[in-house]
């Protein structure tokens, strides 16, 4: 039997190692939940939930819009092609459907309870049903080809320390998945995870050329294909496919550059007249008078509209090149 003195100095062990225990074990939590969060890009944090490789890899096509082998699963393949290289994750239906949603509800409540007449509204659903999603999609393309562009001659350049430094043509590509963040790290890893389950070096590539939609992987497809079948010296190829398109990428920033000022007076362009309406109506309500009502208003605006928005689009073309 204990004395009350004993079981007193046990019970604070007890609590003393209680709260050791709990504090580690709220420590690991955090950690674990930490490694997750600093993982360079998405394909590890997804290893890190312990998760089976194959099975990773066919959670990562699957976000992506492609079946587990990596093929487009809609019959529209462009569409398919756009909502993959947009890197957007998630269900491709569902991303459609709450769009298609959206803009119903949204033309439908303008339509009721805001008078908008019926025209107008099939409009309004149109645009935020139909066109905005693939907008969405194409500006969210353009912008990840564009970080990939910036990162691929990084990563050729370790893919050649590592192959000079003696390791395969695999285990450098796993490295770059490795040490690489999104979204070249992810794209990367899912090319290695494929030559680890069976796809050759040169197939693997061209399914990451099908997937991010940027032309310097092309490239590399193409001189993987070529070494593959004729032979040579496949560091010093893509070393000067890096030096290439690193110097294309500059070329890019100095043609943005020199046209930041074309693209700047476009955007005046268009705004000030929006600008001085509005402020016009804030300041003056009256200042148009009667001249709502006019007939011929809406013919009027319809046609300036229509040459405004030509004259951005000549602009537009003005300050883009394509190289």
């Amino acid at each position: 039997m204990l004395t009350g003195q004993a079981l007193l100095y046990f019970i604070y062990v007890v609590a003393a190692a209680s709260v050791i225990l709990a504090g580690e074990a709220f420590y690991l939590s955090l950690a674990g939940r930490r490694s997750r969060r600093v993982a360079v890009n998405h394909r590890l944090r997804r290893i890190a939930d312990d998760a089976p490789a194959e099975r990773a890899l066919q959670g990562l096509l699957r976000e992506r819009g492609l079946t587990d082998s990596g093929d487009f699963i809609s019959g529209f393949v462009w569409l398919n092609r756009l909502y993959t290289q947009s890197g957007v994750t998630g269900n491709p239906l569902t991303f459609a459907t709450s769009f298609f949603l959206t803009g119903l509800a949204l033309a439908l409540l303008l339509w009721f309870f805001v008078g908008l007449a019926a025209p107008a509204a099939f409009i309004v659903f149109l645009v935020v049903g139909f066109a905005l999603p693939l907008l969405i999609l194409r500006r969210a393309r353009r912008k990840r080809v564009q970080k990939f562009a910036g990162q691929l001659p990084d990563a050729l350049d370790m893919i050649v320390r590592s192959l000079r430094a003696g390791h395969p043509a695999s285990v450098a590509i796993g490295l770059v998945a490795r040490e690489m963040p999104d979204p070249l790290g992810t794209e990367f890893g899912i090319v290695a995870d494929e030559i680890t389950f069976g796809l050759s070096m040169e197939q693997a590539v061209r399914k990451l050329s099908e997937r991010v939609g940027f032309e310097g992987l092309h490239l590399l497809s193409v001189s993987l294909s070529i070494q593959s079948k004729t032979g040579g010296n496949l560091t010093e190829i893509l070393s000067n496919l890096s030096s290439v398109l690193r110097e294309r990428q500059k070329l890019r920033l100095k043609i943005r550059a020199l046209s930041a000022e074309g693209r700047a007076s476009a955007w005046i362009i268009s705004l000030f007249p929006i600008a001085m309406f509005l402020i016009l109506q804030i300041i003056s309500p009256s200042y148009y008078g009667k001249v709502w009502g006019n007939p011929v208003i809406l013919p009027v605006f319809l046609t300036f509209g229509f040459w405004a928005l030509l004259g951005d689009y000549i602009m537009y073309r003005m300050v883009a090149f394509d190289f």
